[in-house]
């Protein structure tokens, strides 16, 4: 693979996005080497050094602001690494990024595992603890505001089944499948809605409410913030409203936030799109396993594979569905 050098000022060159596609696609690929094999850990770093490795050829001064954790934690891909293959030279890019959306899944060989990264413009991304964020999604079509963390479950579906034109019962809802939703499940099944149970990666599933052919209608529940951030730029790309809401455990996770940039004040602020994933942002996902957004690696005879990967720019509202086949 070639650095590529932009050809224009603008900081998310086209030909840039197209090369994050190449990251994704490395860090399925290796994760896509560890499915069903039941070694979480060992699927994780495969993604995590592969993605790394590929970011190098790419010509930027990239900073990982939504990573694998803090430096001490992770030894590649910690928050506030430089990557790419221009550092001080190319553009000045920040990068949020989960090389393996689903290790649990990709051990399992369950559904929906992806290698995903959003990239936008310095200062432009949410640099988001590593703590648990309330998250409320819809679709594109509705008016602005529609939804309101502020509201209950009940509120934020009677107001989406009346702009849709339908009865409340007809609205269907992703959740993640943990104990803490019980209520949540409970109070949404007793408006008669459908609730669809993902067992792991919630990035698919907020992506999945822009999808008409999945008949998913909203996003509710509590998932990782930093998948927060990188769900908000895609609807940023695609189109939807999203809501976010910091949610703290304990002072150890309230003191991550602060040395992260979030101020005390904003520990209870709810977050809507625009402020998680700012101006012309990039998202790039490639499946690691079969799911309802791409389909995953394939590894067929002769040393080929495919892969399935989409790509989505802000700033012009461009969908791209690539796919790949490579040889080993």
């Amino acid at each position: 693979m070639n650095k590529t050098t932009p050809s224009t000022s603008n900081a998310l060159d086209r030909v840039l996005v197209l090369e994050m596609v190449r990251v994704t696609e490395a860090a399925a690929i290796a994760a896509s080497k560890m499915v069903g094999r039941g070694d979480e850990k060992a699927a994780d770093a495969a993604a995590v050094e592969a993605m790394r490795m590929a970011f190098d050829e790419l010509y930027m001064d990239g900073t990982v602001v939504i990573g694998e954790g803090e430096r001490d934690e992770a030894p590649m891909l910690y928050i506030g690494e430089k990557v790419g293959g221009a550092p001080g030279k190319g553009p000045k890019i920040d990068i949020a990024l989960d090389p393996l959306e689903g290790t649990t899944i990709t051990a399992k060989a369950g559904p929906n595992a992806l290698a995903v990264l959003a990239a936008a413009e310095e200062g432009c991304l949410l640099n988001a603890p590593d703590t648990y964020m309330d998250k409320l999604a819809v679709g594109p079509g509705y008016p602005e505001g529609i939804i309101d963390l502020a509201k209950s479950p009940t509120e934020n579906v009677k107001a989406v089944a009346a702009a849709k034109g339908v009865e409340p019962g007809d609205i269907i809802v992703c959740v993640l499948d943990r104990p803490r939703h019980a209520d949540l499940i409970a109070e949404l099944r007793g408006l008669g809605c459908g609730v669809v149970l993902i067992g792991d990666g919630d990035v698919a599933g907020v992506i999945a409410v822009t999808d008409p052919d999945t008949t998913i209608d909203m996003y509710m529940g509590q998932g990782g913030a930093p998948e927060g951030v990188l769900a908000a730029a895609a609807l940023r790309c695609v189109g939807g409203q999203f809501n976010g809401r910091l949610v703290f455990r304990n002072e150890d996770e309230k003191a991550r936030a602060r040395k992260w940039g979030i101020a005390d004040k904003d520990f209870d602020r709810i977050y809507k799109l625009e402020e998680l994933a700012r101006g012309d942002c990039i998202f790039a996902a490639t499946g690691v396993t079969d799911g309802s957004l791409l389909d995953g690696v394939k590894r067929l005879r002769g040393g080929k594979m495919t892969t399935e990967s989409v790509v989505m720019r802000a700033s012009s509202g461009t969908v791209r569905w690539i796919r790949g086949e490579h040889r080993i």
